[in-house]
């Protein structure tokens, strides 16, 4: 009897659908690379589709994309019966445009409303665009900051938030019955059947969005008086970010220099070898003309434009990479501090962050009147949140990961949006004769010091998903034992697969009121943290450290401890 990716890759070969392209890809591969590409369909989640681009049903490819969308069709026209419309957007990934048009013919196919941008757009406006043009749902061709060798496909519902579990299952059950590719209607089209139901997004609507942005400015007032005293070097690493940045900088009058050899939308992202903020490599020729100009501030967005990176001076005049979550923190205090001093700082405000993310924006409450909420991993999540809280005054949403929100008008994490609100920041502080790394000193020593460490370590294929399961496992089990053993204490374990949160002390378990995942949070009796979890997108398994102490050297030194329990645990 054969095994099923055998199965799979002998339909495959013989299905007179597949180009023979997709075919000849596949001839003279081994038997490891043909289990790797056919183990397994592509798998749907809450982060849609996220794969390495080829041929195989473990591979984004037409085919892939193709039954996703005849899938989210088949689970739109169920629930909306007719007058249904999707907006999509694609970026700078080699194939985006491509599967973006796909995407289209698929829905117009099935009598879906297609609007589609004109040009490589920004995700963050996908989601500005689905609630706009009040459409019932929307796709962004985009793996973010993965490596050139991915691509990824991501759905939105209708209020422009990036499709969470209970709708991710409900589109997944419509793409598990599709089984063969031929059932996929317009796949094969390179226009329309029905031209009248693909429309595309032009210039004007982004010029739209673009004035929402600057309308949720706090101080526009010295942007207008000093805003040519800021001296920004920008990079968008290659993606979508140059256009709308770039206006947005020029109608704020801030001075500014973009990295001219990463301004060229490239999919094969030529100068950095992952296309990620959260690397302090990507900013290296950023650098080099920040030391030229003596710029203040260094910035960077990934592909799709959602997620944004800073470099600032330090103490010593080098210019040294600020965290998530150290961002998150000066966002936080810049924006309570700015409301609290004009008088606009309402009773009812929210700063919504992921369960992942630095607590230290809790120690703002004694001076501020707001609350902080808290989701899972997954900026998704924190839309969702923001929609089902609509009563509340939404200041601030961040996830460690480099993504930031403000403003009613957008459902996702935003760099178009956080670029101009750091910028806003960087020169209040600059005309107060602070750098953001002085002032974040200022404020852990008004508040007590905070220090976070994200831990990821890669183990890809089949038997690196065992080993993922196996590390979780273990730790579970092995890490109490071995923080006593460095005379600190668990003193409460959050356990979201099980949904209960356990005092250990009283042996006493409380619900959590999250939905289910694959996550256990360590919480010690210090209020420092450990979470651990495999990641959505990536064959990796994560940890998040997060330690709180009188001092940056304390908290430094319990973070290490920590990084040494872990690898204890692993190895």
């Amino acid at each position: 009897m054969k095994n099923d990716y055998k199965t799979r890759y002998d339909s495959w070969m013989s299905c007179e659908i597949i180009d023979e392209l997709s075919k000849k890809e596949l001839i003279n591969i081994d038997e490891d690379e043909i289990e790797d590409r056919f183990h397994k369909e592509l798998e749907f989640g809450t982060g849609g589709l996220r794969g390495i681009m080829g041929s195989g049903t473990n591979r984004l490819n037409k085919y892939t994309v193709g039954k996703a969308t005849e899938g989210f069709s088949n689970y739109l026209i169920k629930k909306y019966k007719s007058n249904i419309s999707v907006a999509i957007a694609y970026d700078s990934r080699n194939n985006s445009k491509e599967f973006a048009i796909c995407a289209a013919n698929i829905l117009a196919s099935n009598g879906i409303k297609a609007y589609i941008f004109k040009e490589l757009t920004p995700t963050p406006i996908l989601s500005f665009a689905v609630r706009e043009l009040k459409c019932n749902g929307g796709i962004v061709i985009t793996a973010s900051h993965n490596p050139k060798e991915y691509n990824g496909y991501k759905v939105y519902d209708d209020k422009g938030v990036q499709v969470t579990d209970n709708i991710a299952k409900n589109i997944l059950e419509e793409i598990s019955v599709i089984e063969e590719f031929k059932s996929i209607k317009g796949l094969y089209k390179t226009q329309s059947e029905k031209e009248c139901l693909v429309e595309e997004i032009g210039e004007e609507f982004i010029l739209n969005y673009l004035n929402k942005v600057k309308g949720i400015l706090i101080r526009k007032d010295i942007i207008k008086k000093y805003g040519t005293n800021l001296n920004i070097v920008y990079t968008p690493l290659h993606g979508t970010g140059r256009k709308p940045i770039i206006s947005i900088m020029k109608d704020l009058n801030y001075t500014f220099q973009v990295v001219k050899k990463q301004e060229k939308p490239d999919g094969n992202f030529p100068t950095v070898p992952y296309p990620n903020p959260e690397q302090p490599e990507v900013f290296k020729l950023g650098i080099e003309i920040a030391k030229e100009r003596n710029a203040d501030i260094i910035l960077a967005t990934d592909p799709d434009c959602d997620r944004i990176g800073v470099m600032a001076k330090d103490f010593t005049g080098d210019y040294k990479i600020l965290t998530g979550n150290e961002v998150g923190v000066l966002l936080s205090y810049y924006i309570l501090s700015s409301l609290k001093e004009k008088d606009k700082l309402l009773k009812n405000s929210i700063i919504v962050k992921t369960i992942v993310s630095t607590d230290m924006v809790k120690k703002f409450k004694n001076d501020f009147q707001f609350d902080v909420l808290e989701v899972l991993t997954g900026f998704k999540y924190i839309g969702e949140l923001i929609e089902k809280n609509k009563d509340k005054n939404f200041l601030l949403g961040f996830e460690e990961s480099y993504g930031y929100l403000m403003g009613d008008f957008v459902r996702d994490k935003d760099a178009v949006i956080a670029l101009s609100i750091i910028c806003e920041m960087t020169l209040y502080y600059k005309l107060k004769g602070l750098t953001l790394h002085q002032k974040l000193k200022n404020i852990y020593e008004k508040y007590g010091y905070n220090k976070e460490k994200l831990l990821s370590f890669e183990f890809k294929g089949i038997k690196g998903k065992e080993k993922i399961e196996s590390i979780i496992r273990e730790f579970k089990d092995k890490f109490y034992y071995i923080v006593k053993e460095n005379n600190m204490e668990v003193e409460i374990l959050e356990n979201y697969e099980n949904g209960e949160r356990e005092i250990i002390k009283y042996k006493k378990c409380e619900k959590l009121f999250l939905p289910k995942a694959k996550v256990l949070k360590f919480i010690l009796k210090d209020g420092s943290w450990i979470v651990v979890r495999p990641s959505g997108t990536e064959p990796k398994i994560k940890f998040y450290l997060s330690a709180t102490g009188a001092s940056e050297k304390e908290c430094i030194d319990k973070i290490n401890k920590f990084e040494k329990i872990i690898k204890k645990i692993i190895n």
